[in-house]
């Protein structure tokens, strides 16, 4: 069931479907068949879990017969459609019946199946440009886009388009953007909130909706981290149209560029004052990165291993460090995975060291 037979009611809905199809089954000698029900996937897209696990069957021999109510339920995409129906099922000897639309290989073609296809992804084109046309309006509205507040906020139980401040975790926020002004980036101030066993942003989602705490409740990620500090919300305002998918069809999303991005201040309570963002924001564009690997190779790189573990020792340099500040690192005690908590100073190689006659 895709989403738009959310839209369609009774008609369309889970029980529905399986009642019309076990009733066509029934009655036409096809014994204990097996349902495939993608529920809320939209049948624009055939990467499906229960489509694919269908689809694993079929290669594997274990299906026969393919049912299902029209063709709309198979897919709204009308070139992948075709290509199941004609090829790869006809190719395996799978027998497809479509059941309202009279659609059934073992009786031949059906002159109208491709057309019936090219309307139902029509169909779901325009289904698409009504739901964009819809959001486009909500956004210019200053209304928000997305599903879920960032971390730090919550919806305000009275008038679920407002945003509240979520106080214990909004509290989190500002601690996190203190330390990026007094210095520390994200991988450092992610091992800090995990050392002082603070929620993860997933932990803390649970604890408050009353549900199981995931595994590793407090391992803060560098990238968690940086993503709260990169979202402007903080400072009260809505960011809308910050990213957009170049066909229905695809659900990969593209950055927009900062111009077709609508911005609305005052929208809700800010939790981080505009300057500390703005200097973070200063702060974060002028970070140290890593240098190139073609700027300054290690003598000893894929050579050296280290002597407590035997792990691998990894050229370690940067743009700011000099070749005298060079240094070998082992990678599972950077990771505390050999002796947790244990902070091992860096395999350093002096710059005096000479090798002079020496074979590698």
């Amino acid at each position: 069931m895709s989403q738009e037979d959310a839209l369609d009611g009774e008609r369309n809905s889970i029980a529905n479907q399986k009642k019309i199809l076990l009733k066509y089954a029934t009655d036409n000698g096809f014994p204990n068949p097996t349902f495939f029900i993608d529920d809320g996937v939209s049948g624009v897209t055939f990467d499906r879990p229960r489509w694919n696990e269908m689809i694993r069957l079929v290669e594997a021999g274990k299906v026969k017969t393919v049912i299902v109510k029209d063709m709309s339920r198979m897919g709204r995409d009308y070139l992948k459609v075709g290509y199941y129906t004609e090829s790869f099922f006809a190719e395996r000897d799978i027998r497809y019946i479509a059941i309202n639309d009279g659609v059934d290989s073992d009786k031949g073609d059906n002159d109208f199946t491709p057309f019936r296809n090219l309307f139902n992804d029509f169909y779901a084109r325009d289904t698409s440009k009504k739901i964009r046309a819809v959001m486009r309006a909500k956004g210019n509205a200053g209304e928000h886009l997305c599903t879920n507040p960032p971390y730090g906020y919550q919806k305000d139980p009275i008038d679920k388009k407002k945003w509240i401040v979520d106080e214990e975790a909004a509290e989190i926020v500002k601690r996190i953007f203190v330390l990026c002004i007094a210095g520390k980036g994200p991988m450092q101030i992610a091992k800090l909130l995990t050392a002082q066993h603070v929620l993860t942003v997933k932990a803390h989602y649970a604890q408050r909706d009353g549900k199981p705490l995931p595994e590793k409740p407090y391992k803060w990620s560098p990238k968690s981290v940086a993503g709260i500090l990169e979202r402007p919300e903080y400072t009260g305002c809505t960011v809308n149209f910050k990213t957009y998918s170049k066909s229905h069809k695809l659900k990969k999303r593209l950055h927009n560029a900062p111009e077709n991005q609508r911005i609305f201040p005052n929208t809700q309570p800010a939790i981080i004052e505009e300057q500390v963002f703005a200097r973070v924001q200063e702060l974060r564009g002028n970070k140290r990165r890593p240098a190139k690997q073609a700027e300054r190779q290690g003598l000893f790189s894929r050579l050296l291993y280290c002597a407590d573990c035997g792990s691998k020792l990894h050229f370690a340099t940067g743009k700011n460090m000099t070749p005298q500040q060079d240094c070998y690192r082992c990678s599972r005690y950077k990771s505390h995975a050999l002796y947790p908590g244990r902070n091992v100073e860096a395999v350093r190689v002096a710059a005096d060291f000479r090798c002079d006659g020496a074979v590698l």
